[in-house]
């Protein structure tokens, strides 16, 4: 038999949960007055101050991002970093959602709209949650199908549903629903202007020392200094140049995890006191590099901090820019016609 204790700590927590319902919805909703383009979570930008980690669940794909200090890492990538404007487009577009039509509140017809379970096979849906450090959700959705627009200047909407409600809705706004890790990767490396590059230092295994410079003008060309009187191919040059100016990787990995055969390592110095030391490993037909930025300058450490325990896939045909054989460099040969010429008729 319960006490009258334990009636009051059931009271209290009755309050607790009828009160959390409140708190998530729209105004006047609860006494059936709901008026169109009520946020589906009011007051909900302030409380993100709190949100400590992002979870999205689509059938057999799950992205989970959390909170480490200014960035977001994805748990299903290792702990790389996210994609800081993805991340800010989805909690911008979850804090202006609203709910303009009421829709079904049967669940044979949840599928239809794309707010069934998203766990289920075969499931459309999206499950998105926020939650604070606690674990607490601070916000949960279901994100259903969108709804085609037919007409410009017509705002984007879509079917929603909170998982512990039976109603569903159509809402009026953007929120992304991509549940697949890859998609929240930020695959930017570095973007270098070739100009600020003054040295390349090349030490190949089984090869000889190769040293690229630029004379004292900021705007000499990048020659091949070491062996000298090196008459190299002008376009093979530019691509050593050119080696971290919007460099961009395949996938990722923690350093002691990257496969392949070490092929030695290349220095590249730039203006304001940067120095790159890159360290490539072929595995194959791929190529993954280790990365580490050195200098006294606000871009060093920043570069050193995102680079530091990590490897990154490549396309092969960077390994000619970033660990180049002299022969790399070089004209290539003009091509001559071995066809044996006919002798002249009698």
């Amino acid at each position: 038999m319960i006490g009258r204790r334990g009636v009051l700590l059931l009271g209290a927590a009755a309050g607790v949960t009828i009160g959390a319902a409140v708190w998530f919805q729209p105004k006047n909703e609860a006494e059936g007055q709901f008026q169109p383009g009520a946020l589906a979570f009011p007051g909900l930008a302030p409380r993100l101050a709190q949100a400590a980690k992002i979870e999205l669940v689509r059938h057999n794909q799950t992205t989970t991002l959390t909170r480490d200090g200014d960035d977001w890492r994805i748990a299903e990538q290792q702990g790389y970093r996210s994609r800081p404007e993805r991340v800010r487009e989805l909690l911008t577009g979850l804090t202006e959602l609203r709910l303009v039509e009421e829709r079904t509140s049967d669940p044979s017809r949840y599928a239809s709209l794309g707010v069934d379970d998203p766990r289920q096979e075969g499931s459309t849906a999206t499950l998105l949650r926020v939650l604070d450090a606690q674990g607490t959700a601070i916000a949960e959705l279901i994100l259903g199908r969108r709804r085609v627009r037919t007409q410009g200047n017509v705002p984007e909407s879509v079917y929603v549903r909170r998982p512990a409600e039976a109603r569903s809705w159509l809402a009026e706004g953007r929120v992304l629903t991509d549940a697949d890790p890859g998609l929240w990767v930020n695959r930017d490396i570095v973007a270098l202007v070739p100009d600020r590059l003054r040295r390349v230092e090349i030490a190949r295994n089984g090869e000889p020392a190769l040293v690229l410079a630029r004379a004292g003008e900021v705007d000499a060309p990048l020659e091949v200094v070491t062996p000298p009187n090196t008459i190299a191919d002008r376009g093979a040059v530019e691509e050593v140049a050119r080696a971290f100016d919007m460099l961009s990787f395949v996938e990722v990995r923690r350093a002691a995890d990257a496969p392949g055969e070490a092929l030695g390592e290349a220095k590249f110095t730039y203006t304001d006191g940067l120095t790159i030391t890159v360290r490539p490993q072929q595995d194959g037909q791929v190529l993954w590099v280790k990365l580490t930025a050195e200098g006294d300058s606000d871009e060093a450490r920043q570069l050193q901090a995102r680079w530091d325990g990590w490897a990154y896939q490549l396309g092969i045909w960077k390994e000619k820019a970033l660990v180049p054989r002299l022969a790399d460099l070089l004209p290539e040969a003009p091509a001559t016609d071995a066809t044996p010429t006919a002798p002249p008729a009698q």
